[in-house]
């Protein structure tokens, strides 16, 4: 595992907008293996149970008998002197006494072999299999487009060894889950607010035309998007929601307020236009205030930037192409929808009564 992931630090250090790649800090610890022989033991009628109590007493030490101390009686150990740092010359001399009762000693090197080894300090297990982590922090550009990069150059790059893959997960993984919500979030809330908007006007015509003002939102935020170099993120998603509310609730002020005149006897064509000049200093309106408060999240950069600029960069671009496509654009499209399908009838008997407050 470690020699993969030494070939995937090397191969990820080379892509832009990877930094800070390290491993997950797990350190190596400094052990001493002793590995008996077994020709020797069998020349000498050792056991290596026998070699295991000689190092187990002298390093870690064995109950030699007990003094009474306040009427508790206090154990004492008997261990080799800096066991902790004692050097393998000096383990490899600890006597091992044979059992064939001659009383004789062979040093412990002797029927065994003493060595220095470094191994993991920690072994990391998730779902049953050891892991091994690369941190990666992702700098200067999206993440799914460092995890596509990353993963199709680590696939021609990269020997693995034996059973041992690799998988990208963090950020990455949790962008992965919210897309998937996002599929099913995104069209079950757009479809709710366009039979809301149907059940309001009661017309399946002119509930299309409000409609039409989110994607004229979507779009300022897109190119917004891009004129700032920003990736698209779930936060920019949310952005977009947020901006098709925006956008839908001022062409229901613009659309209901045109009906309200056809319903007072104004043909169609001066109602449309006296519709759109009167509303359009309390469009102009909202639309300032909504960006101006979205302004300081736009031009953020402190700690949750990341977060914040999407949002507030897609707010505004939709709300300043919605506010100026729907002055421009719906009211043109409601006079040609209405004067070719609505048959010129006073088109809103089936207004809400409160539509006068909206």
């Amino acid at each position: 595992m470690v020699a993969v992931a030494e070939q995937a630090v090397a191969v990820i250090r080379k892509i832009p907008g990877g930094g800070d790649i390290e491993f997950e800090g797990s350190g190596m610890l400094l052990s001493v293996d002793i590995v008996p022989r077994g020709d020797q033991l069998i020349r000498r009628n050792l056991h290596a149970e026998e070699l295991n109590e000689v190092v187990a007493v002298a390093l870690g030490g064995a109950k030699a008998g007990q003094i009474p101390s306040a009427g508790r009686p206090l154990d004492i150990v008997v261990r080799m002197a800096d066991a902790e740092q004692t050097p393998l010359a000096k383990i490899g001399d600890l006597p091992v006494s044979a059992e064939d009762g001659s009383g004789t000693t062979v040093a412990l090197s002797k029927v065994a072999d003493i060595r220095s080894v470094e191994r993991p300090g920690v072994i990391i297990r998730e779902d049953a299999r050891r892991r091994l982590a690369i941190l990666i922090n992702v700098r200067g550009r999206d993440t799914e487009g460092f995890v596509r990069e990353a993963e199709a150059r680590s696939k021609s790059e990269i020997k693995p060894v034996g059973g041992v893959y690799w998988e990208f997960g963090g950020q990455f993984k949790n962008l992965l889950r919210a897309r998937e919500r996002l599929a099913l979030v995104v069209p079950a809330a757009l479809g709710l607010i366009l039979l809301l908007i149907y059940a309001g006007f009661g017309s399946f015509r002119q509930a299309v035309l409000v409609f039409t003002c989110v994607p004229l939102a979507a779009t300022g935020g897109v190119l917004a998007l891009w004129l700032r170099g920003l990736p698209f993120t779930i936060s920019a998603g949310i952005g977009f929601i947020a901006v098709s509310g925006i956008a839908v609730l001022n062409g229901i002020m613009l659309i209901s307020f045109i009906n309200q005149l056809r319903v007072t006897g104004l043909p169609l064509r001066e109602a449309v236009t006296v519709g759109t000049l009167t509303r359009l200093r309390p469009k102009l309106l909202t639309a300032l205030v909504a960006s101006l408060g979205f302004l300081p999240m736009a031009l953020s950069t402190g700690p949750g930037a990341e977060v914040q600029q999407p949002l507030a960069t897609v707010v505004i671009g939709g709300i300043f192409t919605s506010t100026a496509l729907t002055l421009l654009l719906l009211p043109v499209l409601y006079d040609w929808v209405e004067s070719r399908w609505g048959l010129d009838r006073q088109a809103t008997n089936s207004l809400p009564e409160n539509s006068a407050q909206l």
